[in-house]
């Protein structure tokens, strides 16, 4: 086998390493690009100074018009999570996409209250 056909996969096509896409970069730049956050698109326009590849140009259609947690969008584009967080840095860094931290629990109504609120549905 040659090595011209070494790195391609005949239903996926041209296989290209995770680092690669990412530019050899394992961390986001921003911190709030957590594993759980919600990204959403500003519907911006790109700045002339952005140099966006095709994976940052996919990952940002993904979050068009719809909050989406980082893992969902990286399941769906089929990226790992690591690749995912440094592109989505590299977006918020440019004003292209909003990232909001995944809710707190202590935020979240407990179990009992829960169920009062049931139990005085039913009541109805």
């Amino acid at each position: 086998m040659s090595r011209e056909h070494e790195w391609v996969d005949e239903e996926a096509g041209p296989v290209v390493r995770p680092y690669a896409v990412a530019r050899g970069r394992t961390q986001p730049t921003s911190a709030a690009v957590d594993l759980l956050a919600t990204v959403v698109s500003t519907g911006l326009p790109a700045p002339a100074k952005a140099e966006l590849s095709v994976p940052h140009r996919r990952l940002l259609s993904s979050v068009a018009g719809q909050a989406r947690p980082v893992v969902e969008v990286a399941s769906e584009l089929g990226l790992p999570v690591g690749v995912i967080r440094v592109l989505l840095g590299d977006l918020l860094e440019h004003g292209l996409v909003t990232v909001r931290p995944p809710r707190d629990k202590t935020a979240s109504p407990s179990e009992s209250l829960l169920r009062e609120v049931i139990n005085g549905l039913r009541a109805l």
